[in-house]
């Protein structure tokens, strides 16, 4: 498959595994990467800017394929040094970087000026032309669907992709609701150049996660997810679990809550106890509505080459072009 995302990133196939925390290994990244796709390293997981120089050169001895880090920019009491995560990233040779959250303005440069290729990801058209404005290479639009934070206006992917794809110049690669060779094909025909999937990547066999999630995502319908910190206006998409309804019921009481309350419910350590525990009560669990479409946990090989197979199917071509304004060979 050739588009503008597969000629930029260097890769295979249009498909990005997007960065998660406590999720974005090098296990992952690099079966990924092997497989066709792009990979990411989840920059903050790893605790310093030394250790994730340290993933990285792990990453490396599993792939001689391109890989990425994701650097994920958010307003924090204490937040962490960026700008020392960032010298991690090009000390390292990365040439690939996935920027979510806040604005990565103030780093663009210094990117760019290392040849390294941004990947902005956006949920709203208009931080989307921002971003292009700014300097990022690509732009991973994220619906109402994905896990994580849809932002707060509410679009999904049938609307948000195309409207994006008319407005932006440079690729769009659509996030959020994507399983398969189905919504991949969509996604082509909406005008996107290229996929990004989370979810759909803890359901597989190198995820760095317990088999317990693994088949509560494989259990799990199109109803298994929920809303919280919809009142705080930080809203997040996450597994519908008894510590999602927990902070569902005091951010729906009488009064609301602050996020102080429920900060002992939500806080990072107790998600990640429950990613590698396998407590699916445990913490929160990131999780998109795509786990109504997940009923198996393949190999990323498996996973990547029978998504290609299947959009190849579903455009009706076994070669030719198709997408909306922009060139993808399929």
């Amino acid at each position: 498959m050739k588009t503008r995302v597969t000629e930029q990133l260097g890769i295979a196939y249009p498909i990005i595994q997007g960065g998660m925390q406590w999720v974005g290994l090098a296990e992952l990244a690099s079966a990924v990467s092997n497989a066709g796709g792009l990979g990411i390293l989840t920059g903050l997981t790893q605790p310093t800017p030394e250790a994730l120089r340290e993933e990285i050169v792990r990453c490396r001895a599993m792939t001689d394929r391109p890989f990425g880090v994701n650097l994920t920019i958010l307003p924090t009491v204490k937040p962490p040094p960026y700008a020392e995560y960032v010298r991690a990233i090009v000390d390292s040779g990365v040439r690939i970087v996935e920027t979510a959250g806040n604005s990565p303005r103030e780093f663009i440069k210094t990117f760019k000026d290392h040849g390294i290729t941004i990947v902005h990801k956006c949920t709203t058209v208009r931080h989307a032309l921002s971003a292009e404005r700014n300097g990022v290479d690509m732009v991973s639009i994220d619906g109402l669907e994905c896990a994580g934070h849809p932002g707060e206006d509410d679009v999904g992917g049938l609307v948000l992709i195309p409207v994006a794809a008319r407005a932006l110049k440079i690729p769009v690669i659509a996030s959020g609701g994507i399983a398969d060779g189905r919504g991949m094909a969509a996604a082509l025909a909406l005008g996107a150049e290229g996929i990004n999937m989370g979810t759909r990547f803890c359901a597989t066999r190198e995820a760095p996660i317990h088999d317990n999630v693994k088949q509560a995502l494989v259990n799990g319908s199109e109803r298994d997810t929920a809303l919280i910190y919809r009142t705080l206006r930080n809203t997040a998409r996450v597994y519908r679990n008894q510590i999602a309804h927990q902070v569902r019921e005091m951010e729906y009481r009488p009064g609301g809550c602050r996020f102080e309350e429920i900060r002992p419910l939500v806080i990072g350590t107790r998600g990640r106890a429950a990613l590698q525990g396998g407590e699916v009560d445990g913490g929160i669990i990131s999780a998109g509505q795509s786990i109504g479409l997940i009923d198996d946990v393949p190999t990323c090989a498996e996973l990547i080459g029978r998504m290609v197979a299947d959009c190849r199917r579903r455009l009706h071509i076994a070669s030719g072009w198709a997408g909306e304004g922009h060139d993808v060979r399929v």
